[in-house]
C-alpha cells in the first residue's frame, strides 16, 4: 500500500539535504538588522521561534550582498566589514529543532528608495512605473564590469554563508529585483550578451548560479525564487519562465520556489488574484502544475495558503513538494506544528486598513504591520493579531520619521 505524501513527509533535495518535512517558511522582510547592518538578537529569537515552531526549512528575509544597495535600511548586509560571530549565531538557532537554514541573496537593482540611493544600477536606464516615479529614481545602466562584479559578490557571499553554518542559499530572481529586471524585456534592453535574447537576458542567473556553484562545491544545496510571471506588458512571461527552469536545472539548480509579480505589480501578495486561484488559496498553482510536467528537482509554491486541507491537497496532487508560508508565521511561529498536527487547521490574515487609503499606501501598511509582528517575536513577546493599523502606522512613523512616507519592499 503506498502512503500517500502530506506537509509531514520528508523530502530528499538532490541528494543534498534531507528536510524534515514540507513546510517552507519563505522569506519576509525582517528589518531587524542593527546599525551595521548585522543580525540582531532579536533576529535570531525570531529563527529560533520560527525553527522550534516546526517548519522543515527556513529561507532568511533578503541579505544583500552589497552594502551600497539596500532594498530597505535595515536590511542584514553579508560582506568583508561583517561580524561573522552574529551570522553564525543567527545559523545556530535558525537549526534547531532540526530545521534548515538556507539564505536568501540578493540585490535590489532600481528597487532602491530614494532616500537610499541618489544613482540605482540596474540593466537598463528605464525608471519604474504605475506610481512608484516619486519614491524611486530613475537608474543607471550597469556596465560590464560591474555585472561581473556583482555577480562575484554573490559567490563570496554563498561561501561566507556556508562557513557560518547555513545549510544553503537561495538566489532571489522574483519581484522585480536585479536579476529578476535581467530577466523582464521591460527592464532590460541592453543590446550586449546580457540582453536581446531569454538567452541573453538569463545570463546573468545563470552566471550567479555557476560563480556561487564553484564558491560552495557540489554538495552545497542551491536554490532559486522564480517569478512564474511579472503581470507586466512587456514583463517576464511564464513561457520565459518554463525555459529559465528548464535551463536552471540543466544548469543544476537543486530548489525552485515560484512567486510573481514585482513592485509595480505585487501579484505575490494576491493582487488582482481571481476568486478561482483565491478558493484554491495558492495564487501560482496553476502556473506549478504546468511548471511541474518538466521538473526534476522540488518545487515550492508560495503565496495564499492559509488551510492544511489546500496544503496537504496541493501535495498529494503532485502540484507542489513544499508549500511556502510567509506572514502566517508572522502571526503564528507555531504554525507549522499545527498544520502537521490537524488537516482542519487553517489562519485567517486580517484585512489591513486605517480606513485611509492613501495613508494605507504612503505607510505601506500590509507590510510595516507585519513586521511589526517580527519585532515582538522577536523581542520575546506573543503576536498581536489585533494589532490597531493606527498603533502600527504610528510605530512606523516613530521608527523612520520621514522615511515612513517613502515607498518599501514588499
Amino acid at each position: 500500500m503506498t502512503s500517500i505524501t502530506t506537509i509531514a513527509s520528508q523530502l530528499d533535495v538532490n541528494n543534498k539535504a534531507s528536510i524534515k518535512n514540507r513546510l517552507f517558511k519563505s522569506a519576509m522582510s525582517e528589518q531587524l538588522a542593527d546599525r551595521d547592518n548585522a543580525p540582531t538578537d532579536e533576529l535570531v529569537h525570531l529563527y529560533r521561534a520560527w525553527a522550534k515552531g516546526g517548519a522543515g526549512l527556513l529561507v532568511t528575509g533578503n541579505v544583500m550582498v552589497d552594502r551600497s544597495a539596500l532594498g530597505e535600511p535595515r536590511n542584514v548586509v553579508l560582506d568583508e566589514k561583517s561580524d561573522i560571530a552574529k551570522f553564525k549565531a543567527w545559523a545556530d538557532a535558525s537549526t534547531e529543532n532540526g530545521a534548515q537554514v538556507w539564505m536568501q541573496l540578493n540585490h535590489p537593482g532600481k528597487q532602491i528608495p530614494s532616500f537610499l540611493s541618489k544613482e540605482p544600477l540596474a540593466p537598463s536606464a528605464v525608471p519604474l512605473g504605475n506610481g512608484l516615479e516619486s519614491g524611486f529614481k530613475c537608474p543607471r545602466a550597469l556596465t560590464e564590469a560591474e555585472i561581473l562584479a556583482i555577480i562575484k559578490r554573490f559567490a563570496w557571499v554563498s561561501a561566507k554563508a556556508k562557513e557560518c553554518g547555513f545549510n544553503g542559499v537561495q538566489i532571489h530572481s522574483a519581484h522585480g529585483y536585479l536579476v529578476n529586471q535581467f530577466l523582464s524585456p521591460h527592464h532590460n534592453r541592453r543590446d550586449d550578451q546580457w540582453g536581446g535574447s531569454l538567452e541573453n537576458r538569463m545570463r546573468f542567473l545563470m552566471e550567479i548560479y555557476r560563480a556561487i556553484r564553484a564558491a560552495v562545491g557540489d554538495s552545497f544545496p542551491v536554490g532559486v525564487k522564480l517569478n512564474s510571471a511579472d503581470f507586466q506588458k512587456g514583463g517576464f512571461d511564464e513561457s520565459d519562465s518554463i525555459e529559465v527552469i528548464q535551463a536552471l536545472q540543466n544548469e543544476g539548480i537543486d530548489l525552485i520556489e515560484i512567486s510573481g509579480g514585482n513592485y509595480e505589480n505585487p501579484s505575490m501578495v494576491g493582487s488582482g488574484a481571481s476568486e478561482s486561484t483565491l478558493k484554491r488559496e495558492a495564487y501560482f498553482l496553476d502556473y506549478a502544475e504546468k511548471a511541474q510536467k518538466i521538473m526534476n528537482v522540488p518545487l515550492v509554491v508560495t503565496g495564499g495558503f492559509r488551510s492544511a486541507s489546500a496544503m496537504n491537497s496541493a501535495i498529494a496532487s503532485g502540484a507542489a513538494d513544499m508549500i511556502g508560508i510567509a506572514r502566517p508565521l508572522a502571526l503564528d511561529p507555531a504554525l507549522a506544528n499545527k498544520l502537521m498536527a490537524s488537516d482542519k487547521h487553517s489562519i485567517q490574515l486580517p484585512v489591513l486598513s486605517t480606513g485611509i487609503k492613501a495613508l494605507d499606501a504612503m505607510t505601506m501598511l500590509d507590510i510595516t504591520w507585519y513586521e511589526h509582528q517580527l519585532e515582538r517575536i522577536g523581542k520575546g513577546k506573543s503576536p498581536k493579531p489585533n494589532l490597531s493599523e493606527w498603533v502600527s502606522v504610528l510605530k512606523t512613523f516613530t521608527a523612520l520619521g520621514a522615511l515612513a512616507f517613502q515607498k518599501r519592499r514588499v
